[in-house]
């Protein structure tokens, strides 16, 4: 972790060609440091954040007052530090029966404010918890007792997570996680917040930042979506080639304890939506082996979704892994214990993260669990099928090598799309496409739930989704369509995203033919599509062209009367 001081000196560096991300700070406390904190560690995320630092402990006035410095800032993000130590004086003012009810009437409160905020903005908003103060009052025994201030902060503490969970706009900034894993001593500098009214000390500091910044940039699609592991000393110990499944250490007894719970985690990645792969050197069928027969194997070969073991050089080992799930490289985080295999890799795959593991494997976890490199910004029960999906994925490439005819391949895939719009059991899926896809994303727009809702019910809005399956499996929802009508006759694509699995499939040209379907059905004489370059977009930079649309400025223009429908190999549901 960088220290202040050195994200203090990346405010003198040029952030000019960074993505502009706007954020509101409202903070009980002074937060002058945290401001520069989080602009200096915007830096080393390649964003250039522009804060607007509301009045100190003006919450109040900020949120519920129209015309306050805040609404008159258009924000991406509403970051609201609320003050512990002020929250302990409000509780000391209430009379003995009324604090029973306090966590009760400061919740209240705060559903207003997020309320409020949501009412009159698009922002999303980012509500740290509150750091624990045991006041010692009634010491082990506040447990028990209602009216003490540490029941009543734990209940605040713990009815946040339900209003985050019902409000999708609301994302915790989970500060308390950081005390845990600090302890006060680090997080607190008494003298600095008795003369300064300033919370966290200096050294803290980068921790909150970056933690604040792992929700912008999850919610701005910058996630990790696969994790490659090693194999010998790194999901067990010893070597398999030499030791055999009898002599590898895995298990609840000595060092093997630690793979165990390594592999425990990675178990329950998986089940979240991260994909698993193996990239290993070592014979294909033996390193198979603990995974069929060992007992105390946690992870199953039903849980990796590409397995490639072998004796090449794990570079190109990992670039197959990457061809085959079609994700960026920069969406991959590689485990080795071998310090010359990481750097290796490190060294020849720009972008992939590859974590600089501690020697002893019982530290692996809690090192990796520190690292959070997998944040996310939504969860849906489609993300536990993810692996099946990259099974199935594999089995259509061995199926490819049949043909030598595309059309051939394409119709014995017996596809199937399923078109529907948007409901209340899809939007949370739609809006965490629309957070994740990066590669096939053509203007790269970011919306929540909220936002996609507001879609739904727009008459001003063609919302279109596409579900795939084939004779392999079910792809899931794979393409999302937002078209605007922009007058009485051309409708906009705003948004139009699909996953890479689908790609070369002729889904594509279906798409289009729904598109312009809908856009006669609305009297529309064009369909106007925008391609919006990102880092990671240029796969679709000639997307438009290749469909037949007609460049017209900064746009793609599609005559509908003259528009021939796309020969395609799938059937509609």
């Amino acid at each position: 972790m960088l220290s202040f001081n050195q994200l203090k000196r990346n405010l003198k560096k040029d952030f000019n060609t960074f993505k502009k991300i706007r954020v509101s700070i409202l903070a009980e406390d002074s937060s002058q440091l945290l401001v520069q904190a989080i602009k200096g560690y915007g830096f080393e995320l390649g964003y250039n954040i522009e804060i607007n630092e509301c009045g100190y402990n003006e919450v109040n006035l900020q949120v519920f007052e129209p015309n306050s410095q805040l609404h008159s800032f258009p924000s991406d993000f509403v970051v609201i530090v609320p003050s512990t130590q002020k929250l302990l004086k409000k509780f000391y003012s209430r009379s003995h029966a009324e604090r029973i009810t306090f966590a009760d009437g400061h919740l209240l409160y705060i559903e207003s404010l997020t309320q409020t905020l949501d009412e009159r903005s698009d922002a999303k908003i980012i509500f740290c918890n509150f750091l624990e103060i045991n006041d010692g009052v009634f010491g082990n025994y506040s447990s028990k007792v209602e009216a003490s201030f540490l029941f009543q902060l734990r209940k605040i503490n713990f009815e946040l997570m339900r209003l985050a969970q019902k409000t999708p706009n609301v994302f915790i900034n989970d500060l308390l996680s950081l005390q845990i894993q600090f302890g006060t001593p680090f997080i607190i500098d008494n003298k600095f917040y008795v003369n300064s009214d300033i919370t966290f000390s200096i050294d803290f500091l980068p921790h909150v930042a970056k933690n604040l910044l792992d929700v912008v940039k999850s919610v701005d699609g910058k996630i990790k979506k696969c994790l490659i592991l090693d194999l010998d000393n790194t999901l067990w110990g010893g070597v398999i080639g030499d030791d055999g499944v009898e002599g590898i250490q895995i298990g609840d007894l000595g060092v093997g304890k630690a793979f165990t719970e390594l592999q425990l985690w990675a178990k329950q990645l998986k089940e979240r939506g991260i994909i698993l792969a193996v990239c290993s050197k070592n014979t294909d069928d033996i390193a198979k082996e603990p995974f069929n027969i060992h007992p105390d194997m946690i992870l199953k070969l039903d849980d990796i979704a590409v397995f490639v073991a072998n004796w090449e050089n794990k570079v190109d080992n990992i670039k197959h892994i990457q061809s085959v799930l079609n994700i960026g490289f920069d969406s991959m985080v590689f485990v080795d214990d071998n310090p010359f295999e990481r750097n290796l890799v490190a060294e020849n795959i720009e972008g992939i993260t590859v974590p600089d593991m501690p020697e002893d494997p019982a530290d692996y976890l809690s090192f990796l669990r520190s690292l959070n490199l997998f944040e996310t910004a939504s969860f849906t029960e489609g993300d536990s099928v993810r692996t099946n999906q990259y099974q199935d994925e594999a089995k259509r490439i061995v199926y490819r090598k049949h043909f030598a005819n595309e059309g051939e391949y394409l119709s014995g895939l017996t596809m199937v799309a399923k078109i529907e719009g948007f409901n209340k059991f899809n939007i949370p899926r739609i809006s965490q496409l629309t957070q994740r896809s990066n590669q096939f994303n053509l203007r790269a727009k970011r919306y929540t739930e909220k936002e996609i809702e507001k879609f739904s019910n727009s008459e001003k809005h063609v919302c279109l989704l596409f579900a795939l399956n084939d004779k392999f499996g079910d792809h899931g929802l794979i393409a999302v369509v937002i078209g605007e009508l922009k007058s009485s006759n051309e409708l906009f694509i705003d948004t139009w995203l699909m996953s890479c699995r689908v790609l070369k499939r002729g889904m594509e040209g279906f798409v289009l033919n729904r598109i312009v379907g809908r856009a006669k059905q609305l009297c529309c004489k064009k369909v106007i599509g925008e391609y919006i370059p990102t880092s990671k977009n240029n796969i679709v930079a000639n997307h438009y062209k290749d469909l037949g649309f007609e460049k017209a400025g900064e746009y793609w223009e599609l005559d509908v009367e003259s528009f021939e429908e796309h020969k395609m190999y799938i059937d509609k549901e």
